[in-house]
């Protein structure tokens, strides 16, 4: 593929970015092995915004496959990642994951895992969030 002839808007747009569109996709439909294979590509190492994102997406797809313990040590990479970041939308996609785990109830890995989370500005600032459900 020539690049010079992409428009300039689209050129951030690599493999890792088409993967984690995908993986958006197969969690939201409630395919979460999919998911989960589809993040696992999506780090392009250079974005960390987009990588915030697509570890958030795995750490979801994890939780809905029912893997909360690799679920929650993803999501702590994901607030490791996301200490320089500013963003609300970082923090709804917290926010989205606090739900989801409250269906665990206190299970080990969770209550682990709100105990590391708990000194993170992200997490604070996602317990703020008001989701749309």
């Amino acid at each position: 593929m020539n690049n010079d002839d992409e428009p300039e808007w689209i050129t951030y747009f690599d493999q890792a970015e088409l993967a984690a569109e995908a993986a958006h996709c197969f969690r939201d439909i409630g395919k979460a092995q999919t998911a989960v294979s589809q993040a696992e590509n999506a780090m392009s190492g250079s974005h960390v915004r987009s990588d915030f994102f697509a570890t958030m997406v795995l750490a979801d797809a994890h939780l809905a496959a029912g893997d909360a313990e690799e679920a929650c040590t993803i999501a702590l990479d994901a607030l490791d990642m996301g200490t320089q970041l500013k963003s609300k939308r970082c923090a709804g996609y917290l926010a989205e994951f606090r739900t989801n785990l409250r269906k665990l109830g206190n299970a080990a890995p969770v209550r682990d895992f709100h105990e590391q989370a708990a000194e993170h500005r992200l997490w604070q600032e996602a317990s703020e969030v008001k989701l749309p459900y």
